[in-house]
């Protein structure tokens, strides 16, 4: 789910334990997620909810319960559990056709740029879609990590290649063939 909305009345960041490590979530108002990033880039996420929704300063607070709750069941082995989670990003028109496009990439699947280009109409958008998806601010709910090289080669996450190695193995996304490639 996206809109344009750029007031999202107050921003509360919440730290979750996971199995790669210690995710940031960025809720509002409205119980949405904004964003979700990992730790070692807080200052990082800082600088961009600060560019995006200024004045409202990042201020420290539980992430609603569901939400919680959601992460909790998906890296317990639930892959679909992720799906229920309300999300809200501000973008371009194309950032946010790409983000949403990620969303309809099923569990246990992989993309190429170039398909996914495709799919938004425009194969020609190639570059285009990369640097969305390398701006995506929802990491895993919006799963930017589905997305591969045409070759099936992993290629470029913000969360680093392992984290990306690793949701791609918990959801089983390659087939016997590629998992030699994808995680050799």
């Amino acid at each position: 789910m996206t809109d344009p909305d750029h007031s999202p009345g107050i921003l509360r960041l919440d730290r979750i334990p996971t199995p790669i490590g210690e995710a940031l979530l960025v809720t509002d108002a409205q119980g949405r997620l904004r964003a979700l990033d990992w730790v070692e880039q807080e200052a990082r996420l800082a600088r961009q909810m600060h560019q995006i929704y200024a004045p409202f300063p990042l201020q420290a607070g539980a992430a609603p319960a569901e939400i919680r709750q959601s992460f909790s069941d998906y890296f317990a082995g639930r892959l679909d559990a992720l799906e229920s989670i309300a999300w809200r990003a501000s973008g371009t028109a194309f950032q946010l056709a790409v983000w949403t496009a990620l969303t309809t990439i099923p569990v246990g699947q992989t993309l190429s740029y170039g398909e996914l280009a495709r799919r938004l109409g425009n194969p020609r958008s190639v570059r285009a879609v990369g640097l969305a998806n390398g701006a995506n601010p929802i990491s895993i709910v919006v799963p930017c990590h589905r997305v591969i090289g045409s070759d099936g080669s992993l290629t470029g996450y913000g969360g680093g290649l392992e984290r990306k190695r690793w949701l791609l193995r918990h959801e089983a996304a390659a087939s016997a063939a590629d998992q030699g490639r994808l995680f050799g």
